[in-house]
């Protein structure tokens, strides 16, 4: 599939309808192709498989908490594979795995990896300041894992880490939202620069932010659901977010610049 050269987006401002009509798409789109859907979704549900066995097999699963919290911030980056598979079915092209693997393959070559070293960092340096902050709080505490020392988190220093993580947490999060809700889907769709990517993406969530805020509180919260059994619920809510990612961003993209 070949990509417009050197256009910017330019983004209006989203209504309710958008949001829905971009989520009973996605679930369209899911349903349209769900063995390569699938496919994709595997990388969230076994990422999120392997941290909990690493960090279970370490006997240290309170390490999961913060992987668990900064885990949408990786799982934007596989959204790739399902921005395909929705431009290849509203464009009538045939969905082949084959074909799709190669193209997000060949965008290795452009900007977007850029754009995913960014992120990547910052799941990184939540990791580091997580450490911190349990540290500062608990850095005393006989603590070993979630399920034998949930005491420990109900203690007044536990609920002051918690509540502080939480909201420097949900900072990280709503960056790495903003960065990307527009910016991953406009590096696939158009050869531009990632930083353009990234400020276009950034200016249109600060342009409307209350409502990518309630929408973006929604998407977390189901895929919190999600992985709640044993990850395997990625598997579906994945395919319909990424795809509805992308028609959000179709439906919002007018005329460029």
């Amino acid at each position: 599939m070949t990509r417009e050269i050197r256009k910017i987006p330019i983004l209006r401002k989203p209504t309710l309808d958008d949001f829905k009509s971009s989520l009973t798409l996605g679930t369209k789109d899911f349903l349209a192709a769900p063995r390569v859907a699938l496919f994709f979704a595997s990388f969230f549900a076994v990422a999120g498989m392997a941290m909990a066995l690493i960090t279970y097999a370490t006997g240290h699963t309170f390490w999961l908490v913060l992987a668990v919290l900064g885990f949408p911030l990786i799982g934007t980056l596989a959204s790739v594979g399902f921005f395909e598979i929705s431009r290849r079915l509203s464009n009538n092209t045939p969905v082949k795995l084959s074909e799709i693997t190669r193209f997000v393959w060949s965008l290795r070559l452009g900007q977007l990896p850029w754009l995913a070293t960014i992120i990547i960092v910052i799941f990184l340096f939540w990791f580091f300041l997580g450490h911190m902050i349990f540290a500062l709080f608990l850095g005393l505490s006989p603590m070993t894992n979630v399920t034998t020392s949930l005491a420990v988190f109900l203690s007044s220093e536990g609920i002051m880490m918690v509540t502080l993580g939480s909201i420097i947490g949900a900072l990280f999060a709503s960056l790495v939202f903003a960065m990307s809700i527009h910016g991953i889907p406009m590096l696939v769709d158009r050869d531009i620069d990632f930083v353009t990517a990234i400020l276009t993406s950034i200016a249109a969530v600060a342009d409307s932010f209350l409502s990518y805020v309630l929408w973006g509180l929604f998407v977390a919260f189901v895929t919190f659901i999600a992985m709640l059994p044993l990850f395997l619920g990625l598997f579906i809510a994945m395919p319909i977010f990424g795809h509805a990612t992308w028609h959000l961003y179709e439906r919002l993209s007018d005329e460029t610049v």
